[in-house]
C-alpha cells in the first residue's frame, strides 16, 4: 500500500504481482478493494494496480469538496502510472471508472498500450440524452434538499439497474454477501459461509462514506461529461469497448454500444452484467489478459 500525492488529494494505491503494469480504475462508490478478486487472478502475469479515486475512502482531498472532473480523475490516473513504471501500461476502468480510462487515452495516449473500457455511462451518447441531463438537475436538487439518501433515490430509480452490480450505480452501501459477490471476495455466485471479516467490514464502512460524495460531487460531473469522441477515434490507444452480457438495456449498456458505434467498431460482450468483473472474475480475467496478451 502506498501513497501519491496529487494536486488537490492525497492517493491511496495498491501493487501486487509482476510483470507489465496493468491499472485497474473503479468506479461508483467502490474503491481499490472492489478489485481484490480481479487483481488476485492477474496478479502472477501482470504487475496490477489498484487505486482509491480522489475523494473516495483512502484518498482525502486537500480542501473542501466539490464538482468532479473526469479530466482532472484522468489526470490522477496518469500522475499514478507515471510513479509505477515508466513504460506504456495496460487500463481497464468500469463504469465511470471507464470514463476516467477513456479520457486518459485522450489526454495521455503515451501511457496507455491497451485499453478496455467496461460499460462507461457516456449518458451524452443515448438518444434520450436530454432525458439524463433532467435526471442529473433532479439529482442536484434532492442532494441540496435532502442529502445523499434522496439524491440515490432520484438516480437508482432513473438508473434502472439490477443485478449485483446495483450498489455501485446507486450508491447505496452493499450488504455482505453483495460485497462479496461483486468484488470477487468470495469466488463467483458463492455467499460468505462466516461473518464478514473486520477489513470486510471497514471496507462496507468506506462504502457508505463515499455514498455522500458520488451523490454529491461524482454523478453531477461525471454524468455531464462529454468524451472527445474523434480524438479517441483518432488515438494510437487500441480500445475495446464491453458491454455485459447480462445488462442489456441498462444505460451504462447503451451508452457503450453507443461508444463502440462512434468508434467504428462493435463493443465486445464480457461476462455478467454491469458489475461482471467482480461476479464472473475469473472468465472476465480470462478475457482481459487475452486482449492485453496480443498488445
Amino acid at each position: 500500500m502506498n501513497t501519491l500525492d496529487v494536486p488537490g488529494a492525497s492517493l491511496h494505491y495498491e501493487m501486487r504481482g509482476a510483470g507489465p503494469v496493468l491499472l485497474l480504475i473503479c468506479g461508483g462508490i467502490y474503491d481499490a478493494a472492489g478489485y481484490a478478486g480481479l487483481a488476485g487472478l492477474l496478479a502472477d502475469r501482470y504487475t496490477v494496480v489498484t487505486y482509491d479515486r480522489r475523494g473516495n475512502s483512502r484518498s482525502p482531498l486537500s480542501g473542501p469538496p466539490s464538482v468532479q472532473s473526469v479530466a482532472e480523475h484522468a489526470d490522477d490516473a496518469s500522475r499514478l502510472l507515471a510513479a509505477v513504471t515508466g513504460e506504456p501500461a495496460f487500463v481497464f476502468g468500469n463504469s465511470s471508472g471507464a470514463q476516467i480510462a477513456l479520457e486518459l487515452a485522450v489526454r495521455h495516449p503515451e501511457q496507455v498500450r491497451a485499453l478496455i473500457a467496461h460499460e462507461p455511462p457516456l449518458l451524452g451518447l443515448l438518444p434520450d440524452a436530454a432525458h439524463w441531463e433532467s435526471v442529473i438537475a433532479d439529482v442536484e436538487r434532492a442532494y441540496r434538499d435532502g442529502g445523499a439518501g434522496p439524491a440515490m433515490g432520484v438516480f437508482g430509480a432513473a438508473m434502472g439497474m439490477a443485478g449485483d452490480d446495483e450498489p455501485a450505480e446507486t450508491g447505496e452501501a452493499p450488504e455482505a454477501g453483495e460485497a462479496s459477490e461483486a468484488t470477487g471476495a468470495t469466488g463467483a455466485g458463492e455467499a460468505p459461509e462466516e461473518p464478514p471479516s473486520p477489513e470486510m467490514l471497514e471496507m462496507f464502512a468506506r462504502f457508505e462514506k463515499n455514498t455522500d460524495f458520488f451523490a454529491g460531487y461524482e454523478v453531477p460531473g461525471f454524468g455531464r461529461h462529454a468524451l472527445d469522441v474523434a480524438a479517441l477515434r483518432g488515438s494510437s490507444v487500441p480500445v475495446v469497448v464491453a458491454a455485459g452480457e447480462a445488462s442489456a438495456g441498462e444505460p451504462p449498456h447503451r451508452a457503450a454500444l453507443a461508444l463502440a458505434e462512434r468508434l467504428g467498431t462493435s463493443a465486445e460482450v464480457y461476462p455478467g452484467d454491469h458489475g461482471g468483473f467482480g461476479a464472473e472474475a475469473e472468465a472476465f480475467a480470462a478475457r482481459l489478459d487475452a486482449v492485453f496478451a496480443k498488445a
